[in-house]
């Protein structure tokens, strides 16, 4: 079993930038690939990125690819999500997973039944 909880969430004008941090307890973050979801209020969770257990490989998807930047520190047990130049869009809420293969995290069926752990997600809003 393992606990992930997310942080760094607030409030930031457009355009400004925010590092979301997520860290692991019970076993080392580095058994796991590792990734960011996030829920606008009446819309559906979607992917966000996702980073392989050893950090050599990222997926994001198209509406953040550019902005934001998924990282891993496994000495620290934490995985990030450096985002950059941030729209209104993006206001929701953040939720950091860990489980399965990070390359199928942007498919539906794959996050539904396939991710283990999920943290309770951190607030980010994004102000005009």
């Amino acid at each position: 079993q393992v606990h992930v909880v997310e942080s760094g969430g607030g409030l930031v004008q457009a355009g400004g930038s925010l590092r979301l941090s997520c860290a692991a307890s019970e076993r080392p973050f580095n058994d796991y690939d590792t990734g960011w979801f996030r829920q606008a209020p009446g819309k559906e969770r979607e992917f966000v990125a996702a980073i392989s257990r050893s950090g050599g490989s990222t997926y994001y998807s198209d509406s953040v690819k550019g902005r934001f930047t998924i990282s891993r520190d496994n000495a620290k047990n934490t995985v990030y999500l450096q985002m950059n130049s941030l729209k209104l869009e993006d206001t929701a809420v953040y939720y950091c997973a860990a489980g399965g293969s990070a390359i199928y995290y942007s498919r539906t069926y794959y996050r539904n039944g396939y991710i283990n752990y999920w943290g309770q997600g951190t607030q980010v809003t994004v102000s005009s």
